[in-house]
């Protein structure tokens, strides 16, 4: 068992107002996004499974094609290598779960972004 604090962890930006912090354990990624209004993630996939957690906030996504805004609450399940992207419509908390384990958002170097092949 590990405890951690949140607030200790490093914040990384993928892209203008895209702002998040990574946890890793052995076999998964949890990470704390902090979107601003307007901040976009591009169309990607990847071939993690992921779940997202819209905590605060409105989140416009887009996954396989099909376009929901989304509040606080609301999330979505998103199978590996299914194309997806957002728009944050107001400032967002979200939590979004991987599995297995997001090695690029392991880089130490700040250099991570969204992966754009499938």
């Amino acid at each position: 068992m590990s405890f951690f604090d949140i607030s200790n962890v490093a914040i990384k930006e993928l892209g203008p107002g895209l702002k998040a912090r990574f946890l890793h354990s052995e076999k998964m990624t949890v990470s704390y996004w902090n979107l601003s209004a307007g901040a976009v993630v591009p169309r990607h996939a990847h071939p993690h499974e992921q779940i997202a957690n819209i905590i605060e906030g409105e989140f416009e996504m887009t996954v396989d094609g099909q376009t929901r805004l989304l509040g606080p609450g609301e999330g979505v399940i998103i199978a590996p290598h299914m194309d997806h992207s957002g728009i944050a419509k107001t400032d967002c908390r979200i939590i979004d779960v991987f599995y297995p384990v997001r090695e690029d958002y392991r880089q130490p170097d700040g250099h991570t972004r969204f992966p754009t092949d499938t």
